[in-house]
């Protein structure tokens, strides 16, 4: 899976981009439209805000000023506009905007995420929406870049977008937190000092999300390893539902659904019910027991139990290792598709008798898996945005077996973090480095 890098969690010395001042102008949009540049407010963070919204009020003339040129900032045309909307048929059938933050927003995955957004794919042809971007000093000109292109795409349910550095900005009342900027591995960088590492990004931007999201803001971490990078958000947003966060692990399932129809001959849309257990690492568990196959059990239809157990088990687990050795890059289009499939699953119904995977918080979970952790399980929607796990769940001692080694990774992740999570001192003991090749 690819991964964006971050500059360190620390605000306090981050460079100033100002706005010159425009001076103001008014015309006349057919005759319903006005039109107004505004100067972009001074702030101690490098921070871009450009908007289209109904209804704003014309602002008066600014007086020029003299600036140092190195600190002017440019916006960008349509979204630095104010539109006054006043026909009612432009407008009584929108919803109320939504804000959605993104980290990493100058990242690959982002590069494919953000226009899928953008054009209605996850919240309906009905749903405006606002884009929040997040990245970092060294990526803040590639996220002007980022603002251009979506402007150049013309998408009419496009009506904010926002960048910075800052995520106590960025986050400020966002109602989506797509989490997808961290380090990378380094060469010879051990999984405990990763862990170690984007964790502290995941504390500050879990301290952002607490003090200034929306409380019922639903948050998706990407940003590798995932499963304890949520854990230790969560830990830092204590004003937001534990509930609330989820690791991402829909990749894993749509890669596992593919599988499964490649080896039956069938399309995959037939396959349903699958499930990803445990951690986003070669310990992940797909679940061949309770999937279906147009509507049959899957080791009804596909009689080959042991190319189940062996092969399309490690297939999935290793499938980003193998996409990196023939593509040269991680995945990012694949991951960016998978993200907009798990938001859509919490703001559609899930269909009958169907569910999805999702790594969310284990407090409370009806299959004996340990509590406190952040674990992908089967989960079902009424469209609202919130879930529920499963709970006509079969096991066999083949599937349990394997969730518990995932179980015992991400336990000993946890107690690795502990002084990120205010549970204590930190103890490093993971059994074995079974990070994703994506990762490395």
């Amino acid at each position: 899976m690819a991964v964006t890098e971050l500059s360190t969690p620390s605000y306090t010395k981050t460079r100033l981009f100002q706005s010159s001042q425009l001076s103001c102008l008014s015309t006349h949009l057919h005759s319903h439209r006005r039109l107004t540049f505004r100067p972009l407010p001074h702030t101690r963070n490098s921070r871009i805000c450009c908007s289209v919204a109904p209804k704003q009020v014309q602002a008066p003339a600014a007086p020029e000023q003299t600036q140092d040129p190195k600190s002017k900032a440019e916006c960008f045309g349509v979204f630095c506009l104010t539109y006054d909307l006043i026909a009612e048929e432009e407008t009584k059938s929108w919803k109320k905007l939504i804000n959605i933050a993104v980290s990493g927003a100058a990242g690959m995955i982002s590069n494919h995420l953000l226009f899928k957004l953008a054009s209605g794919e996850v919240f309906g042809p009905d749903q405006p929406i606002a884009l929040k971007l997040l990245g970092s000093e060294r990526s803040l000109q590639a996220l002007e870049g980022v603002a251009m292109e979506l402007e150049d795409s013309l998408f009419p349910l496009l009506r904010e977008v926002s960048i910075g550095i800052d995520p106590y900005e960025v986050f400020q009342d966002a109602e989506w937190a797509l989490l997808i900027g961290a380090k990378p591995r380094g060469p010879g960088m051990e999984r405990a000092g990763l862990l170690d590492l984007n964790g502290q990004i995941f504390v500050e931007q879990g301290k952002a999300l607490n003090a200034v999201a929306s409380r019922n803001v639903k948050v998706i971490v990407v940003g590798n390893p995932c499963n304890t990078n949520a854990l230790i958000c969560l830990k830092n947003a204590p004003n937001i539902p534990a509930k609330n966060f989820h690791a991402l692990t829909r990749l894993d399932e749509n890669r596992a659904k593919c599988q499964l129809a490649l080896k039956a001959g069938v399309f995959y849309d037939k396959v349903s019910n699958m499930t990803i257990w445990g951690n986003h690492s070669t310990t992940q568990v797909p679940d061949f027991l309770n999937a279906r196959i147009n509507g049959l059990p899957v080791k009804e239809v596909i009689k080959d139990h042991k190319w189940l157990e062996e092969e399309f088990t490690e297939s999935i687990q290793k499938r980003g290792g193998v996409l990196i050795k023939k593509w040269g890059r991680s995945s990012a289009a694949s991951t960016a598709v998978s993200i907009a499939d798990a938001m859509k699953s919490l703001v559609t119904p899930t269909p009958e008798g169907d569910w999805f995977s999702s790594a969310v918080y284990t407090n409370g979970n009806p299959y004996g898996i340990a509590e406190d952790l952040v674990f992908s399980m089967p989960c079902r929607s009424k469209g609202d945005g919130d879930y529920e796990l499963v709970k006509d769940i079969q096991f066999d001692d083949y599937l349990r077996k394997r969730i518990t080694k995932s179980e015992a990774e991400l336990l000993a992740e946890k107690r690795c973090v502990a002084h990120l999570t205010g549970q204590g001192i930190a103890v490093c003991d993971l059994p074995e480095d079974t990070m994703l090749p994506g990762e490395m």
